[in-house]
């Protein structure tokens, strides 16, 4: 498609606000309820929008503060976060599976003088953080910003509620709308948007502002890069964490190009998908694997031919069959994944990038792409590898710095200006770079070979017999590793079973890199335990420190 007249950068409650004209009494999303799916219009998305802006207004709210939402995915989440940028907020989104301690910081640290909440264990969570901060911000329920799917209400409704409900506020937007037309109206693009915490792997989480113009320029060059698969009016499911800048990042995606979108949760999206049957899906690579998975058929009389028709035919009937735009982000997805969905009959547009440059950085084409890398630098940036290989960026899409963290902002640019990533990288002769490890995560044996682990601990993702590997070796004369099974392999079995799945990957590897030795671990990672952080990324120095006299005793 031509996504020239999109490419404008503007603050994104904007993109709700422009497609009014032609999309008013259009469906927006579709929200499962009990088994029917029910609409919400764009007119009501965009009344719910303005009436959280206009609650926050009258309660004098400044441009610039903060507001929070801890919460799992809903509409109302949407009008929330749009609500707050539209008042001029900056809106900071908090895990759904944070602790305690980890909502309790990010309250204190950020500022948050409100915080939106659904859910019982958010709301039980978010009560205990607020006992702990000195100064508790003001709690909203969530459901409070929007009304219930399917409902009249922004058709012609003028039914009144509570005078200090979100929904009494959008009545007042409607008839006298320049309270937050002038919010709306001053917003500047340089000023920040949102504010999303890192999930450090050690350490407290670091606030990482993004201003509009971050964000948007940023999008801009996705749209672009993306154009041949992309269409507007077609139909999403969105089930990604909206409090994740990928999941929000597919919901602006929508506002932009008018998709209607279907929410649905990690537990259910797999099973509504072939009903859905939408154009668009975007996911983490556990999905693509699921739905590779669900696709293998045995060869049949005609050998390969039909065994690849079968997958074809399988791939429809798992995804509904109109899949055009497939990407997948937040962690790598196995090669074989990719080529496997690939000769089925989609492709999955794989990129690279980090919080802190909103996000992407690069991207595969449809016209352009390799498998076994991340794709070529978007168009409004650079990009350069440092001496040691580290990835170093530089753009309009790049971020100024942690909030109240001058020594970490120091330490995460160059003295010349370029955001250290963090990540080691190659390029290939072709222009497509490939990610190698994270630059700290390397381990040096005492024979003087340096090894990525995650390279290693990637080859057991989606493993039917090991559900987590951790890779152990600084220093040492060779590697071993704690195990993780899944829960599903019976405990007689255990052992040899783990024991055979290592042997075969140790077949791919080379020999400075296999699994001399491992252990079986009976107690799960958790957020927390403080072994994986939020977002389930895992707190490598922690698990080390945890079963360090077990991983030392490998080498007794």
């Amino acid at each position: 498609m031509d996504v020239t007249p999109l490419l404008t950068i503007q603050p994104a409650p904007r993109a709700v606000f422009d497609r009014l004209a032609t999309h008013r009494h259009r469906a927006r999303f579709q929200v499962r309820d009990g088994g029917a799916w029910q609409p919400v219009t764009w007119g009501q998305f965009a009344l719910q929008i303005r009436g959280v802006a206009r609650w926050l207004v009258e309660r004098e709210l400044e441009p610039g503060e903060r507001v929070a939402i801890f919460a799992p995915n809903s509409v109302a989440w949407a009008s929330a976060a749009l609500g707050a940028q539209t008042a001029g907020a900056v809106f900071v989104p908090i895990y759904p599976a944070s602790t305690v301690e980890q909502v309790a910081y990010i309250l204190e640290h950020a500022e948050i003088r409100y915080v939106f909440v659904a859910g019982a264990e958010q709301v039980d969570r978010l009560e205990q953080a607020r006992r702990s901060v000195p100064r508790a911000p003001i709690v909203i329920a969530l459901e409070s910003c929007a009304w219930p799917a399917g409902s009249v209400r922004g058709d012609g409704d003028t039914s009144r509620g509570d005078v200090d409900s979100i929904r009494a506020a959008s009545d007042r937007d409607a008839a006298a709308p320049t309270l937050v037309d002038a919010r709306l109206g001053a917003l500047e693009l340089d000023q920040p948007a949102q504010m999303l915490y890192t999930s450090g792997t050690s350490g407290n989480p670091k606030g990482v502002p993004l201003t509009h113009r971050n964000v948007g320029s940023n999008g801009a060059d996705w749209l672009r890069s993306n154009a041949p698969l992309l269409a507007e009016g077609d139909r999403d499911l969105l089930w990604l964490p909206m409090s994740h800048i990928f999941g929000f990042g597919e919901l602006c995606c929508g506002n932009v190009l008018g998709w209607e979108t279907y929410l649905a949760t990690p537990a259910d999206v797999l099973d509504v998908l072939p009903a859905v049957a939408p154009q668009v899906f975007m996911s983490v690579p556990a999905y693509w694997e699921k739905i590779a998975r669900a696709i293998l058929a045995p060869p049949g009389a005609n050998g390969a031919t039909s065994s690849r028709v079968a997958r074809e035919e399988a791939l429809r009937r798992v995804t509904g069959g109109r899949l055009r735009f497939c990407l997948s982000g937040g962690a790598g997805l196995k090669l074989e994944i990719k080529q496997l969905l690939h000769e089925a009959g989609i492709l999955i547009i794989e990129g690279y990038g980090l919080t802190e440059t909103s996000p992407t950085l690069t991207l595969n084409r449809p016209d352009a792409f390799r498998f076994d890398s991340v794709g070529k630098p978007l168009a409004s940036l650079e990009l350069k590898l440092d001496t040691d290989g580290e990835i170093l960026a530089r753009g309009p899409n790049v971020f100024s710095g942690y909030f109240k963290d001058p020594a970490a902002t120091e330490a995460a640019f160059t003295p010349d200006g370029w955001f250290r990533t963090g990540d080691i990288g190659r390029w290939t002769n072709d222009g497509f770079l490939q990610i190698i490890d994270r630059k700290k995560d390397i381990l040096v044996t005492a024979g003087g070979k340096n090894i990525p682990p995650v390279n290693i601990e990637a080859r057991f993702e989606g493993d039917p017999v090991i559900e987590r590997v951790v890779v152990y070796g600084d220093a040492r004369p060779y590697l071993v590793a704690a195990v993780w099974s899944r829960p599903d392999v019976p405990e007689a079995e255990r052992a040899r079973q783990v024991a055979a799945r290592i042997d075969a990957i140790n077949g791919e590897l080379a020999r400075h890199e296999t699994i001399k030795r491992h252990f079986v671990v009976e107690s799960p990672l958790t957020v927390e335990d403080g072994t994986l952080t939020a977002a389930l990324k895992l707190r490598r120095k922690i698990v080390y420190e945890r079963l360090r006299d077990k991983f030392e005793a490998l080498y007794a």
